[in-house]
């Protein structure tokens, strides 16, 4: 079981599945070519070999669910590719159902023989799948009430879609016996070391240019006292920079403006006046009439790009110093190679670091590049998205409640 907060997630430790039938929720939503329909990126949809193999290989029948895109995007598209993708990375065969919960799903998923995998048509063409509902209202939708008699179980391995409160993650649990999947267990026990008060003392650097974001982060960390030091970078350090009123010139106040960021500063000075521990730049390295100089962070010039030499230093004998490293969005303007050297020296020491490196997705994960040594039983590089975001800003994540539910009031009970 992981313990997060006040939850318990059963894992395929706790639930073991032999020779049933199961429903595995997975997320391979990728990125589309607009023109060609075509699929762009598959990182997502290698990332489930460990648990479907797993599964196979005990005399499991799988039947994959997933959605791709919305409707009226040009990413809404089949899931005829993906489950082409999954059988090369499988190395096995996995069919595709042109269907999702009508009868020809229903009697190919009746007449499925063990260590068969078929992968359901996008689960998003039902429109009971866009709804937003509680686990108990979801447990009555057509497409649970039409699927759950036919499976023995269900694995809830799309830890990205963990923030929505949709049929396929939600109500299945709560008429089925259920539990995470590998990938699943994986984001959720490493994002569980964030909120152990064993672990300590934990780093928090936080940077690129989703400010707003940021700051609901900073303030969930600063309310539950989670973070030991809260090192920031790009826009969100020019904001707290801003707030402590130091000179950072014109030209960076008019890109804070530009960008609408200027209404947070009032946000942001509250955090500090309420003792949070927020680490600010004490210099930057700017662009000035086309060349790079570094300025101290009390009286800026130039255009900012990147944290300064000194701050790197500074920051990087906080990480060094850490359990536990939490990373999102860089220090600068990584796209420049000028303006690489701040997140690649913190990355650096935090891969030589004796701490745990949660690393959260975007930008950070393309620094990884370049040889840069990565060991796998000390560092995690979330694929979380919008559910790794809600997660540390405080939210509560439906996909987890439904699992603790789950195990709670079918499990037991049966």
């Amino acid at each position: 079981m992981i313990k997060v907060n006040d939850l318990e997630i059963p894992t395929l430790d706790d639930i073991s599945f032999s020779g049933n039938k199961l429903l595995v929720r997975i997320d391979i939503n990728s990125p589309v070519d607009p023109k060609t329909g075509k699929l762009i990126d598959d990182s997502r949809i290698k990332a489930y070999n460990e648990t479907i193999k797993e599964l196979v290989n005990k005399g499991n029948s799988l039947v994959l669910i997933s959605h791709q895109g919305r409707p009226g995007d040009s990413d809404f598209i089949s899931l005829e590719e993906h489950a082409e993708l999954l059988s090369k990375y499988l190395d096995m065969n996995v069919e595709f159902v042109e269907d999702v919960m009508g009868p020809y799903a229903r009697e190919r998923i009746k007449n499925m023989k063990s260590g068969e995998v078929i992968l359901l048509d996008n689960v998003r063409f039902v429109s009971e799948e866009l709804i937003e509902a509680p686990p108990a209202q979801h447990a009555k939708s057509f497409l649970v009430k039409r699927l759950s008699p036919l499976f023995d179980g269900y694995v809830n391995d799309a830890f990205a879609t963990a923030h929505r409160s949709q049929a396929s993650i939600v109500g299945f649990p709560m008429v089925l016996k259920s539990t995470a999947g590998r990938v699943m267990e994986k984001e959720v026990s490493a994002l569980a070391k964030i909120f152990n008060a064993d672990e300590f003392p934990k780093v928090f650097v936080l940077g690129g240019g989703k400010v707003l974001d940021s700051i609901r982060i900073i303030e969930n960390l600063v309310k539950r006292r989670l973070a030991d030091r809260i090192l920031t970078g790009g826009l969100i350090a020019e904001l707290f920079a801003a707030a402590k009123g130091l000179d950072l010139g014109k030209e960076n106040m008019q890109i804070l403006e530009k960008k609408g960021l200027i209404s947070l500063i009032p946000r942001a000075r509250k955090i500090l006046l309420s003792g949070g521990p927020i680490e600010i730049p004490v210099d930057f390295k700017v662009e000035k009439e086309g060349k790079v100089v570094e300025e101290p962070s009390n009286k800026v010039t130039g255009v900012i790009k990147d944290i300064g030499s000194t701050t790197m230093g500074i920051y990087s004998s906080f990480i060094k110093d850490a359990k536990v490293i939490v990373m999102r969005g860089p220090m600068g303007v990584i796209e420049d190679e000028r303006f690489r050297e701040g997140s690649k020296k913190l990355l650096d020491s935090a891969l030589e670091s004796q701490g745990y490196l949660i690393i959260g997705g975007g930008h950070m994960i393309s620094m990884l590049g370049g040889g840069s040594e990565i060991n796998p039983s000390k560092v995690h590089v979330s694929t979380g998205g919008g559910a790794l975001l809600l997660f540390l800003a405080g939210e509560r994540l439906p996909a987890l409640e439904a699992l603790d539910l789950s195990y709670k009031e079918v499990v037991k009970k049966k």
